[in-house]
């Protein structure tokens, strides 16, 4: 005892009379019961401790002799266990009793016991040094027997209490006790006494039996409402003890992902992809197929075009887009080579706009914008120049040439969004500039770029400079059928990665190709798989379908909400929406694994109570709707299929 706590009357006397009241108990226990082994151990799952798990040892001779812990931080239990002697003492509780918490004092969660004697309407109330309530359990009936209850020191809102002294009372048809206990939350003490309520001998005699079986326990290992990570129950059995042990054990995890559907990150613009110069116009057909949102349709909502050098056939792509546009889609629009009367090459024999003609290469892009507006197509944006940073293909600009129209041109583009950087790696070498001067940022309505070798991560600075952050161009698997399902899982993965980065769109390359969502009736020239199957002309393909997942069920002016999947490891990967206007709800998961994977979704508002219709594409499914499955008290489980992507859509 410390010489502080010595000069303290008050302090000083209430820790001799807990040592004294643990001491006496301790004695007791041991004349009663016989002797006490002391069991400790740690809880794993793959890698991780598992916190806040429940341990419980039973005792095989008589399964109402319990006693449990929780884990620490570090996965660590701890229990003192008492074996049993020979008595005829009938086991029935024979009086309502509540007992003292165990441990006491707690850190992380306590267990608290109570016997009634008759079948009782039970509640438990904790409160705090000044008889404020902190939480109520109202439990309902309950029959005669030995119970118990987990606090984990949380309060009804959600959030933890203070270290200190709180109260317990038992309310139960009239009866009532109320006792004490201590949470201090730096505390490490991992004491637990038997589940029986040791304040008197003859209620400590009602729980002892001749072990015929030896000191044989099964040990049950459970959740709590705070484990982590989350665990698959345990139960084993036929386990002796016969002195002071260490039992470790291991345990499966289940992945949970948890989502905070009022917690909102970036604005959705859209998904689609695009239909670039070098390939041929997209028939109404597949337009129809692209942008539709019917059965067998993908639900794009963007499309990208490109803007050409020569302003004379600019007109081949009009009918195509007025239909896009019909069926919803915005368009934007990029150019690769600017007109060749404004391009000089340099000594290194790159080609770019000469700075003298800056104003000309502006005019150029405003007179693309009116002839599509003129012809009832609205570009909902422009970039000023499709990969810049590449220098031995299209017209390019370093960032410096870049930043320079931004700030002095970039203002004479009018009646659209003005588009950049568009780096082909995201490269923020060449946005950062642009967003650091008042000038150009005022001229930059959306930071874009692509992802080729990098540039896939959050953006804070375009953030805080209000700036919607678009990934307008990728692929992968381009030696590949798009019917190849690894590459549509990956292509699934990335998507949900380019939304957890708080980018607004993700705009796939080229839609109408072999490797892309529909088949163009070509095959790769070298393929990596010879023996693939590639689609027809028109033909959606296994990538397509993915893209599907978010494109035909997360609209414009959706929001990504607060979303993470824990253990971060592994196949299991999430990301959650929500319509503001409507507040319908999106959860899209992806398993990249071979195996099925069983998942454990839990939405904060633990009140959540709704039915989602899953959509699934699988090696076998093809976005096919699935059995509804019910959200109670905010959670669910569900199994996803190896290497498959399921879209969970709620039903108002």
């Amino acid at each position: 005892m410390s010489k502080q706590s010595l000069n303290n009357p008050v302090k000083g006397k209430f820790i001799f009379n807990f040592i004294f009241l643990f001491v006496i108990h301790a004695m007791f226990f041991l004349q009663v019961y016989g002797q006490t082994f002391s069991i400790s151990g740690k809880i794993t799952s793959s890698r991780y401790s598992v916190r806040n798990a429940s341990v419980t040892f039973i005792d095989r001779a008589d399964t109402t002799r319990k006693f449990s812990a929780l884990t620490d931080d570090s996965g660590i239990y701890q229990i003192n266990i008492v074996t049993s002697i020979e008595s005829n003492v009938n086991t029935h509780p024979t009086k309502f009793q509540l007992g003292q918490n165990y441990p006491n004092p707690f850190s992380s969660s306590t267990a608290i016991p109570y016997e009634i004697n008759k079948e009782s309407n039970i509640q438990v109330t904790i409160y705090d040094i000044l008889g404020r309530v902190v939480r109520k359990y109202d439990i309902g009936r309950q029959a005669v027997g030995r119970h118990s209850i987990l606090w984990d020191g949380g309060i009804d809102l959600g959030s933890r209490v203070a270290n200190g002294i709180y109260f317990y009372r038992l309310d139960a048809d009239g009866e009532s006790q109320v006792r004490k206990m201590i949470f201090n939350k730096g505390s490490k003490v991992l004491l637990s006494l038997p589940r029986t309520l040791a304040s008197n001998e003859s209620l400590l005699k009602t729980n002892t039996i001749r072990n015929n079986q030896g000191n044989t326990y099964t040990v049950r290992i459970e959740n709590t409402g705070v484990t982590s990570p989350f665990i698959v129950s345990e139960e084993i059995t036929g386990i002796i003890i016969e002195n002071d042990t260490t039992i470790n054990f291991s345990v499966d995890y289940l992945p949970v992902a948890t989502i905070d559907f009022d917690s909102l990150h970036q604005i959705i613009s859209g998904f689609g992809a695009a239909s670039p110069w070098y390939r041929p116009v997209m028939t109404i057909s597949e337009v129809e197929t692209a942008f539709g949102t019917g059965d067998g349709q993908l639900g794009f909502s963007i499309l990208r075009l490109t803007i050409e050098p020569d302003s004379t056939i600019w007109g081949k792509y009009l009918t195509s887009v007025k239909k896009a546009r019909d069926l919803g889609a915005i368009i934007i629009a990029a150019p690769w080579y600017a007109p060749s009367n404004i391009v000089e090459t340099t000594a290194g024999g790159v080609s770019r706009v000469r700075y003298d003609k800056y104003n000309e290469y502006a005019a150029h892009l405003n007179s693309y914008n009116s002839f599509m507006q003129n012809n009832g197509v609205s570009i909902y944006g422009i970039s000023i120049q499709n990969e810049p940073d590449i220098e031995d293909q299209w017209t390019s600009w370093t960032s410096d040439e870049i930043f320079t129209f931004m700030r002095d041109y970039a203002h004479e583009i009018v009646g659209t969004k003005v588009m950049a950087p568009e780096s082909f790696h995201f490269d923020h070498s060449y946005s950062d500039p642009i967003l650091n001067d008042s000038l150009a940022c005022a001229n930059t309505d959306i930071i874009c770029g692509h992802i080729y070798g990098g540039g896939l991560t959050s953006y804070p600075l375009a953030k805080s400079k209000g700036k919607e952050v678009w990934m307008t161009e990728h692929l992968i698997g381009e030696n590949n059928s798009g019917f190849n399902l690894s590459w549509a899982i990956q292509l699934a993965k990335e998507m949900n990665d380019v939304m957890n980065a708080d980018m607004s769109a993700y705009v796939w390359w080229t839609i109408v190709r072999y490797y892309g969502p529909l088949g163009d009736g070509e095959k790769a020239t070298n393929p990596q798989d010879p023996n693939e199957i590639y689609p027809n002309k028109g033909e959606v393909t296994k990538k397509g379908y993915v893209m599907s997942q978010f494109s035909k069920f997360i609209r414009p002016g959706f929001y990504r909400v607060e979303s993470s999947v824990y253990p971060a490891l592994g196949a299991a990967s999430t990301t959650a929406y929500k319509d503001p206007s409507s507040s319908k709800i999106i959860i899209v998961a992806v398993n990249t694994g071979s195996t099925q994977l069983k998942q454990v979704f839990k939405i904060q508002d633990g009140a959540m109570t709704t039915i989602l219709t899953p959509y699934t594409t699988s090696e076998s499914k093809n976005c096919e709707e699935g059995s509804e499955v019910n959200v109670t008290d905010g959670s669910f489980t569900y199994t996803l299929e190896s290497s498959s992507i399921t879209t969970f859509v709620s039903n108002y």
